[in-house]
């Protein structure tokens, strides 16, 4: 060996060193009742970050910008955003399931409140509220702390990374020493720890980390997207809130007028209305000016939205484009104003006398729910932030990633997967032509794919070894528009508590945590890495089907559909049965096709050829490898 190469060696053998030795300084030079582990935002991400982390006997700190932990899953987004059930895995399988039993056991499996929830994912806000709260408190290393706000991190350079070169350039490191947050007191709380979560819908500590970040749209060439626009533009997707309401008189609350209502804000729906294109304020799912989701909600409750390409929308684009990097001020005012124009508008047409009797009697009809949100005039708390940061990690997820892998009936295989999703790239719109009612959206879109992987890497930062980032993550504005879903948003928090643990109980930077044990723990905790129909997280074989879906097992099986993202028979609403040619079939006999791909994958694992009679099938194929690649691995 080479004098350089000696010298190279010596090099790497010192990073090693002093990265361990700055990792044990986090870990242990600090103070008895720091926490391990920092997560800054309880959102879905955050809920499940944290409780993944404490589940893996971490000490947890779950920090609240707001009174209110759960995000839009507790501020009236209760029709969850999935295609099919079997997508419903992991920390959101058991959000779900104690949903279906709090209904189940309150009201009785026979009544319409438990058949309304739908397995859980149809919950009022205050019913999902209660299931977050239960499950974090079940943790006793796990503290929240609410109304804290993200003032400031402290960071630390690093030379290099564990396997890289001390000389080079581009290997500085970069680690986050210590937080600091606002109490609604003004008090300023410094909390240093091991590891931080990002799990803000903002990015905002990501930002404050000085992590690299963008807005705004990519041009379609960037990454070669169908749906980006020709050129790169700083457009964002619009918000709205998600309002929780009545018809029932005895827990409905009329609206009354908001904090700077104006008559002439709202008097040209009405040249709209005399078109006699909108045939109701409230339905489902157009031709109406307020999305009332179907089917309702236990206990006569309705999640409304904006109306996807309607004439009048509740989304608002640019009217949020300096909300990702505004401060609590300029959010407040965004925040004022979307509220003065929603309810403003319900407010017109429920009271105003030159709106159509028949128009203003429907809309009469309607209410807020008194039981819901009682400390917010219930109205919810949260903004609908679709979109803000996004940060550019060591994987960007695009379109082409939720696209078919070439001549097959799955999506882009990933074997570094740490999630699923099944939504599909959607997106209200970015901008607004002609006139605020009847005007159209534009760069709006709704795809229609099959289920996808999410590999690991969008979670991970370029340069900061002790960041990951669930909320913000790493796509570009398309991809992105396909992850942004309360479900998958869970998924990836899910993912970054267990990466959380991993990172420190190896004493290794975020981006270099093995990703085996990594989705060996997910599969463990009922978390899908691939898409399998007919075997769902109470499965005894559904920890060794997973992982032979990254091994590749279940792609090649059927081909490309005639109709991309072709789906199963429609439920009702945007729910389907379970995407065809998805399903594992562990019973089928092995054919030889099957069989010689397989055993390359065996091979590939550098397991002996097997010629037990034992092989018959699928299901005993899987077994039989999934056994004896556990048995190497314990040797």
């Amino acid at each position: 060996m080479s004098y350089q190469s000696n010298a190279r060696w010596r090099q790497l053998l010192l990073g090693v060193v002093l990265f361990q030795g700055f990792m044990q300084h986090l870990v242990w030079g600090r103070e008895p009742n720091d926490p391990q582990v920092v997560v800054y935002g309880a959102t879905p991400a955050g809920v499940a970050a944290a409780i993944a982390a404490a589940e893996d006997g971490e000490s947890v700190l779950l920090v609240e910008p707001t009174q209110r932990v759960g995000g839009l899953l507790t501020s009236g987004l209760s029709h969850t955003d999935i295609r099919t059930f079997e997508s419903v895995t992991g920390s959101f399988f058991q959000f779900s399931q104690r949903v279906a039993a709090f209904y189940r056991e309150k009201y009785g499996a026979d009544s319409t409140q438990y058949r309304a929830c739908e397995r859980g994912i149809f919950g009022e806000p205050s019913v999902n509220l209660l299931i977050l709260e239960r499950m974090l408190a079940e943790h006793p290393t796990l503290r929240i702390v609410r109304a804290w706000r993200l003032a400031d991190v402290t960071m630390s350079e690093t030379t290099h990374g564990p396997d890289e070169a001390a000389t080079s350039n581009d290997s500085k490191r970069r680690v986050i020493r210590s937080a600091s947050f606002i109490a609604s007191s003004g008090t300023v709380h410094q909390i240093p720890a091991a590891l931080f979560v990002d799990a803000s819908y903002e990015g905002d500590l990501m930002a404050a980390a000085k992590v690299q970040w963008r807005t705004g749209r990519e041009a379609r060439a960037e990454y070669d997207e169908s749906l980006a626009p020709e050129a790169a533009d700083t457009q964002l997707q619009a918000y709205n809130f998600r309002f929780i309401m009545t018809r029932d008189l005895q827990n409905r609350v009329l609206p009354v007028a908001p904090e700077g209502y104006r008559r002439e804000d709202f008097v040209d729906v009405l040249p709209v209305l005399a078109e006699g294109k909108i045939k109701r304020v409230f339905d489902y799912p157009s031709n109406c000016l307020f999305k009332a989701h179907l089917p309702a909600l236990p206990n006569g409750k309705y999640d409304i939205n904006d109306v996807s390409n309607g004439l009048v929308r509740l989304s608002l684009p640019g009217v949020n484009i300096d909300w990702p990097n505004g401060d609590a001020e300029t959010r407040a005012r965004i925040f004022r104003e979307q509220r003065r124009d929603q309810v403003g508008l319900l407010f017109f047409l429920q009271n105003d006398p030159a709106v159509p009797a028949s128009f203003r009697h429907e809309a009469r009809e309607w209410g807020w729910c008194r039981d819901e949100f009682g400390d917010s005039d219930h109205l919810p708390p949260q903004l609908y932030v679709r979109e803000a940061r996004r940060m550019v990690g060591k994987y960007i997820f695009t379109e082409r990633d939720t696209d078919h892998a070439s001549d097959d009936a799955r999506a882009v295989r990933h074997d570094d997967a740490i999630a699923i999703g099944d939504y599909g790239p959607n997106c209200h719109g970015t901008m607004h032509e002609g006139p605020r009612f009847g005007g159209r959206h534009r760069g709006e879109f709704y795809k229609q794919v099959v289920p996808y992987q999410i590999p690991y890497g969008v979670l991970v930062p370029r340069d900061v070894d002790n960041l990951l980032v669930p909320g913000a993550m790493s796509a570009s504005h398309v991809g992105f528009c396909a992850l942004r879903l309360e479900p998958i948003w869970m998924s990836l928090g899910q993912a970054a508590g267990h990466a959380a643990h991993q990172a420190l109980a190896r004493q290794l930077p975020v981006g270099k945590v093995p990703l085996q044990p990594l989705q060996a723990r997910l599969h463990e905790r009922n978390a899908a890495t691939i898409y399998l129909s007919d075997i769902p997280p109470t499965h005894a074989d559904f920890a060794a089907v997973q992982w032979w879906g990254l091994q590749g097992g279940w792609h090649g099986l059927a081909p490309h559909p005639e109709k991309p993202g072709q789906r199963g028979r429609n439920l009702h609403g945007q729910y389907f049965e379970a995407f065809p040619n998805h399903a594992a079939e562990l019973h089928r006999p092995l054919d030889e096709v099957t069989l010689k791909s397989w055993r390359t994958i065996e091979a590939r694992l550098k397991l002996a050829p097997s010629n037990s009679p034992q092989r018959r099938t699928r299901g005993d194929f899987v077994r039989d490898a999934w056994r004896r690649v556990n048995d190497l691995q314990a040797k």
